[in-house]
């Protein structure tokens, strides 16, 4: 197995497990320590990775930890009570921001998304191919806005419990569904040549931040 692909193993393994953790605490009341930890964990590692890429690392985590522990200490009962709607800004502004990402790439004088890391692939791409991953942009746009409505309208109308279970499991599934269909979908419709595969994917979104071209395969 490949570096990328086991990084998108543990990534999507680290996910499951939150969503389990995250599903388990919404639907008993009397797990709000737990529902408070998986709450704040990826705020945590968030600001341990934006530590670790400061000119002075160990300074900086040491700093941010002394922060982020006296602020937790101070708030922790505030947020154990209110972690649901942690959880419920935490899903929300991920795919605000991946819809605004796909969206973005959509407007006039830029490049679909999708496009580009096909182009990183294969190209230069063809028309038909360049429409056909511009529509891809599309439906991923659509499917962000989608969830993140869907999300927002059971997390105020809905059962705590039902909520948690379309957040964590129900909108993710569509997701994979999405893009398994988009997958099956190329081979019906691209030529060989434009059939990238689920590594090589994997391999072109890891490297969409960066200069140069992703490896091709």
């Amino acid at each position: 197995m490949n570096g990328a692909a086991a990084r998108a193993l543990l990534a999507a393994a680290l996910l499951l497990l939150y969503g389990l953790l995250a599903h388990i605490s919404n639907a008993d009341p009397s797990l709000r320590a737990l529902g408070a930890s998986v709450a704040v964990a990826p705020l945590v590692l968030a600001a341990w990775v934006a530590a670790g890429r400061a000119p002075r690392p160990m300074l900086t985590t040491a700093l941010i930890a002394a922060l982020l522990s006296a602020l937790l200490v101070h708030f922790w009962q505030q947020i154990e009570r209110n972690f649901p709607l942690m959880y419920l800004l935490q899903q929300q502004g991920a795919y605000l921001l991946l819809a605004a990402a796909f969206g973005r790439s959509l407007m006039p004088g830029q490049i679909a998304l999708c496009t580009r890391w096909a182009d990183r692939l294969h190209g230069p791409l063809p028309l038909p191919v360049q429409r056909y991953s511009r529509n891809v942009t599309i439906a991923w746009t659509v499917y962000f806005l989608g969830a993140s409505a869907l999300n927002l309208l059971l997390f105020t109308i809905a059962p705590l419990p039902v909520w948690s279970l379309c957040a964590n499991f129900v909108c993710p599934a569509l997701a994979l569904l999405l893009f398994l269909g988009e997958y099956s979908l190329r081979y019906l419709v691209l030529p060989p040549r434009h059939r990238a595969s689920i590594a090589a994917m994997v391999r072109a979104y890891l490297h969409s931040g960066q200069r140069g071209t992703a490896p091709r395969g």
